[in-house]
């Protein structure tokens, strides 16, 4: 058997002049005939006509990839999952003979194949057997035919390896030449109890791994909605997309084994803001350089065009773009992953797990003032593996998120952070574990600013951040509340437990000048608005003690981002109400149309703050409601029954019922495993017009598939819809 260490790209890494391989689409071309001595030896005439040499490979493609899950992939190539075995035919001139015959396949990986850093693989068969890292097994030899059957490692690199079958004679093994046929791409393997990211259900796997769609659930707490997304981990080229985002981002090829490593590099590489990475994140409304965020319906699109234009940023994204993107590079690598929502998510920047509110005496939010804010939601992902660098009950989901908020290690990533850890407090664990804690924990804390500067709490309310934690439920597009998953019940015994444990971690112990008990309850509360249409708002004030109060309030309403960051102030208006004891009374705000259609930014979001002070007592109490407007209608049509091999027709409708003209619109159609995704731009849709987008379809594969379809414009975003067909068989 032939010693690599022997070899000349060997030879080349031992005496240093090779760095650290981090590409993948780096080659190293191996020569057809190579000698196996050492540099002071003389080298042989190598054979001029081998009596045993190759004929062929056939990588059973078809085979293999339904045995390792993997036949939805559009790439001719062979795609395998470690540590399961793959079976090749190798053709040769003449009969195997297995007492005189030694023959190796070949795997490299990268510019620098190096057999310690697991770039180089050797199996081999046949009288001379050595060591094996993958294994290897004779199955049949049919005359000229030897059928192989090979296993690679556990822990080995995931990515694109090429292939060569080399027999060895004597001093020499002449090897196959360069095939791109033959090159094959292995994944991580959540079916494998010994891989760091198995999943024991498999309908867990259906869903977290092998499910090419889904919804991104967004809206506000009570007033949830959802967008359709194409993760479209099968599409062609999404695969060497996906490997392109780590060879642009650096990530040596040795570290491609460690889930850990690969999604937390992965979480950096999401985002443009340091690396040069996938997207570029932008929340300031003007996107005319760029796509909107909310004009993407799906993953493909974006990374496609990444690779395309030799890894530069693509623009724009907001946090369910990166979730979904990530959601997508991490499926089709073979991590199990899924997008949460989390509702009222705090973006603490100084950690202190405290959000400031800071108010102006006429009870607007002071915006100079304000640096932290309550997102409506915020989405980041989560990864089931094995953590083997924590205490085996830190295992599981684990929270990653590559929306640049904060910096982690000198990069904006944030993650792999273990979610059992982040519910018990355990907070010293890596990584990130204190940010995400104060996303779900963080105190609202309302601050009067008075005419001096000086400031005051007005109210502490420690339940609105984190109020519910949302991910898609297998099998549906409806929701799984996955809230007690993050954190106990509020004010619980566990609860308090799990906090004093986050104090003896190093998080700030959250003490405040006490307001004073109200001993009365405001809420705000609004029923579902579509943009444009007026609606009242409900000031719910509930008297809890046994004597008469007089409230004077002071309601404002403000145009918002779903970041929390407000705009113009559309409303305020001072009220008063006299509420006999333990009882009850409602005001209603008339809110209308006019006041706030010219002022909405993206994703028509209203802020109401009320300021309300007890004549009788003097003490304040603060409470903010945000309402998001829903988007009018986009429908999706289906003509006929669609089939494999026969056209159909989809139509994509959209009617403007508003009195202003809809300018630069875009319409986008997607579907996995349908049609890649299909653009259309329109100059303006007139109030009262009906802009109707047909296309025509024709299936090659049979099953379930889901269309999306999204319309987007400067005056009008998250308009979207989806609709799910039957492909019959012919």
């Amino acid at each position: 058997m032939s010693n690599p260490e022997n070899s000349t790209f060997y030879l080349q890494s031992q005496k240093g002049r090779i760095t650290i391989a981090n590409s993948n689409s780096g080659e190293f071309n191996l020569p057809e005939i190579e000698p196996l001595l050492l540099d002071d030896e003389v080298l042989p005439r190598a054979p001029s006509s081998p009596s045993f040499r190759v004929l062929g490979v056939n990588m059973r493609i078809v085979d293999n990839k339904k045995v390792h899950n993997t036949g939805r992939y559009k790439n001719t190539n062979l795609i395998v999952r470690r540590n399961k075995e793959f079976i090749i035919d190798i053709r040769f001139d003449r009969p195997f003979n297995i007492m005189e015959d030694t023959v190796e396949v070949e795997f490299l990986i990268g510019s620098s194949p190096d057999v310690n850093r697991g770039t180089y693989i050797t199996v081999s068969f046949g009288k001379d057997k050595g060591d094996m890292i993958w294994r290897c097994r004779v199955l049949n030899t049919n005359g000229n035919e030897v059928t192989v059957g090979i296993t690679p490692d556990t822990g080995c690199i995931v990515g694109r390896f090429r292939t060569f079958v080399a027999i060895v004679r004597g001093l020499a093994k002449q090897r196959t030449p360069k095939n791109p046929d033959t090159d094959v791409y292995v994944l991580f393997n959540p079916w494998d109890s010994a891989d760091q990211v198995y999943m024991s259900k498999e309908s867990d796997r259906q869903e977290y791994v092998l499910n090419d769609v889904g919804v991104i659930f967004n809206g506000e707490i009570n007033n949830m909605s959802s967008r359709p997304w194409n993760y479209g981990q099968f599409e062609k080229g999404v695969l060497d997309a996906c490997l392109l985002v780590l060879d642009s981002g650096k990530v040596p090829l040795v570290y491609r084994g460690n889930v850990t490593e690969v999604v937390r590099q992965g979480s950096a590489l999401m985002n443009s803001q340091d690396d040069d990475g996938v997207l570029v994140g932008n929340w300031s409304g003007d996107y005319a350089i760029g796509t909107s965020p909310t004009a993407w319906t799906g993953s493909p699109e974006i990374l496609l065009k990444y690779a395309r234009e030799d890894a530069v940023p693509v623009c724009f994204a907001q946090c369910w773009v990166y979730a979904g993107v990530m959601n997508t590079f991490l499926r089709c690598l073979g991590i199990p992953a899924r997008v949460i929502t989390n509702y009222n998510s705090a973006h603490d920047n100084n950690g202190n797990l405290k959000t400031d509110i800071m108010l102006d005496e006429d009870g607007k939010v002071n915006r100079s003032r304000t640096r932290d804010s309550v997102w409506n939601y915020h989405c980041w992902n989560e990864v089931y593996m094995k953590r083997t660098d924590l205490p085996q009950k830190f295992s599981g989901w684990q929270v990653v998120d590559s929306t640049p908020q904060e910096t982690s290690d000198g990069l904006y990533r944030c993650g792999p952070t273990s979610v059992t850890a982040i519910k018990e407090g355990e907070l010293s664990y890596p990584f990130d574990g204190k940010f995400v804690f104060a996303e779900l924990n963080s105190d609202v804390v309302y601050h009067q600013i008075d005419k001096y500067g000086k400031t005051k709490i007005l109210h502490v309310d420690t339940t609105y951040v984190g109020k519910r934690v949302v991910t898609k439920l297998i099998n549906s597009n409806q929701y799984e509340d996955v809230t007690s998953t993050y954190k106990y019940p509020e004010g619980s015994k566990s609860d308090k437990q799990a906090m004093q444990m986050a104090e003896s971690r190093g998080v700030p112990s959250r003490e405040y000048d006490d307001p004073g008990e109200a001993g009365v309850d405001i809420q705000l509360q609004a029923n579902t608005i579509k943009v444009g249409e007026d609606f009242k708002l409900t000031m719910h004030i509930n008297n809890q003690t046994s004597k008469r109060c007089t409230i004077n309030a002071t309601i404002t309403g403000s145009v918002v981002f779903y970041t929390g960051v407000t705009s113009t102030t559309v409303k305020q208006e001072t009220r008063q109400a006299t509420v006999e004891a333990w009882k009850t009374e409602n005001l209603l705000i008339d809110v209308r149309a006019t006041e706030y259609m010219a002022h909405l930014v993206e994703q028509s979001n209203l802020l109401f703050v009320v300021n309300g002070r007890i004549q009788e007592t003097g003490v304040t109490l603060t409470r903010m409601r945000v309402v998001t407007l829903r988007p009018p209608e986009l429908t999706i049509l289906v003509s006929g029954s669609p089939q494999v091999g026969k056209d159909f027709t989809v139509i994509v409708e959209f009617r403007n019922l508003f009195n202003f003209a809809l300018e630069d619109v875009q319409l986008r159609l997607d579907s996995p495993g349908l049609i890649q995704t299909k653009f259309k731009s329109y100059k303006q849709i007139l109030p009262g017009g009906v802009l109707q987008y047909t296309e025509s379809i024709t299936p090659l594969n049979p099953g379930k598939r889901v269309l999306i379809a999204g319309l987007d414009c400067a005056r009008l975003r998250q308009v979207t819809n989806q609709l799910e067909i039957d492909i019959l068989a012919v």
